[in-house]
């Protein structure tokens, strides 16, 4: 990797955003004064569709868009309004795509031009694939709404190519904050809260259908040029939080650093050199992820400790209770014992059928 690259990766700045979302953020509603007064600041506050914002000062444009009674659908309001160039170089490659899988793969390397504060990833399975975003800024930096926004874009960027396609399921992590119905009237599909990922499931045969008016040659012009920008980029989420970001998703059992080549274009070498400067390590990654899914599994679900050490990508019960006490001193079992009454309370929110 190039010393450039790497000297930027040292300097781990703070997540950004493009100014090219973040004005279609504050415009979502349309043009002029939408009564917070949020298009108006945003005027003549860029340069230019490529310029970088902080993610703290989206959120905060983000929070007077809320407003004080902080809106539940602003979010489906932001994701359904999109356009292509609000996404820069990522909108033009989608719309040149032969294929939702040919955009979706787009997405996930290039997501990080349009924002840094998250990362997506494609889980293909034999009929049905999943497309998952995970923040990767800390927990409750990001209002629900942001997420909403991010999951119903790409619910609108997959209908510029194709135009009869619908979902066939999206799921939030966080609990449902206005009517589940006008989620549903958006997003055209089932639409599920409290679930373990922020995921559009797809039917993998819509996923592989050629779509008519793809133009290869333009998709290279477009990637040549989103590698540059991509290069660009100043390691703004740290690649510690941008690799914890991918495994909150991922295959525990058979994820590694070799699957982050085409995310973060960075060799496993590099990748583990990386990760050595900001004082980690893949090994030490990996546990804490499986560490935290174990805690989710055991909090709110029912399933046996073979189940959960499967789900975090251990080989069996005696692998998950050995681990569980280096964790926390004690079994899993007694972790889920403590915590019986949050596994009751999860199921009693689930909305009825």
């Amino acid at each position: 990797m190039r010393a450039a690259a790497l000297s930027a990766m040292r300097a781990a700045a703070r997540p950004t955003v493009a100014a090219s979302y973040a004005h279609a953020v504050a415009h979502a509603r349309g043009p002029g004064d939408d009564g917070t007064g949020a298009a108006d600041t945003t005027r003549g506050a860029w340069a230019s569709p490529t310029q970088r914002l902080p993610f703290a000062e989206v959120r905060l444009l983000w929070e007077r868009i809320l407003g004080p009674d902080e809106d539940p659908y602003v979010g489906l309001a932001v994701g359904s309004s999109l356009r292509p160039a609000d996404l820069h170089v990522l909108g033009h490659l989608v719309l040149a795509s032969s294929s939702l899988a040919e955009a979706a793969a787009a997405a996930v390397s290039y997501h990080p031009l349009v924002s840094e504060a998250g990362v997506l990833s494609l889980h293909r399975g034999p009929r049905q694939s999943r497309m998952v975003y995970g923040p990767t800024v800390a927990p409750g930096a990001m209002h629900p709404q942001q997420v909403e926004a991010v999951v119903t874009g790409m619910v609108t960027a997959a209908g510029w190519i194709a135009r009869d396609w619908a979902p066939a399921s999206v799921s939030f992590a966080h609990r449902a904050i206005g009517d589940p119905g006008r989620y549903v009237e958006f997003l055209r599909c089932p639409v599920v809260f409290e679930a373990a990922e922020n995921a559009i499931t797809v039917r993998t045969a819509e996923l592989d259908r050629p779509r008519a008016l793809s133009d290869p040659e333009l998709v290279a012009l477009h990637r040549r040029h989103a590698d540059v920008l991509l290069g660009g980029l100043p390691a703004s989420a740290t690649v510690r939080a941008r690799v914890r970001g991918w495994l909150d998703q991922a295959d525990l059992l058979r994820a590694g650093p070799e699957d982050l080549r085409d995310i973060l274009f960075l060799s496993p070498r590099t990748l583990r050199r990386a990760l050595r400067e900001e004082g980690t390590s893949w090994r030490e990654l990996l546990d804490d992820a499986r560490h935290m899914r174990a805690l989710v599994l055991l909090r709110t679900t029912d399933l046996t400790l073979d189940g959960v050490a499967r789900q975090v990508g251990l080989s069996g019960a005696a692998a998950l209770v050995r681990a569980f006490s280096r964790w926390h001193h004690m079994t899993p079992g007694a972790y889920r014992r403590h915590h019986a009454h949050d596994r009751h309370t999860a199921h009693s929110k689930k909305p009825p059928p």
